[in-house]
């Protein structure tokens, strides 16, 4: 199964989109819009378990909720950001693509190639 988290007014997600059906080994495809369907913050922590790094590279930190929500603020914890996540789900980076356990997020959008080597 693959997974891709996607907002369609994103011209990155969609090409995310369009690059998983051409590469696309004969396996389902669930694309979830997340500003439709927020994440809770189990999936958000299981997401960002595939994904690695720190929590702050799942947060889109230009959008105008990152600053005004004080997320920017130092001794911001994890749960904190998650929280914000679900609440504000347009701070979720995008598009995000799950295959196999390991997740990308398509910024740069050959990023999502590497799932498919």
């Amino acid at each position: 199964m693959i997974t891709i988290y996607h907002n369609p007014r994103c011209s990155k997600s969609r090409a995310a989109c369009d690059l998983v059906s051409t590469v696309n080994v004969n396996e389902p495809v669930e694309v979830i819009e997340y500003l439709k369907q927020p994440l809770t913050v189990e999936q958000l922590k299981a997401l960002h378990a595939m994904l690695g790094g720190p929590v702050l590279d799942m947060i889109r930190t230009g959008e105008s909720e990152y600053e005004e929500l004080g997320l920017n603020a130092p001794g911001v914890t994890d749960d904190q950001l998650y929280e914000a996540i679900v609440r504000h789900p347009i701070l979720l980076q995008r598009p995000i693509v799950v295959r196999q356990g390991r997740a990308i997020i398509g910024r740069p959008i050959e990023n999502v190639s590497a799932l498919f080597d």
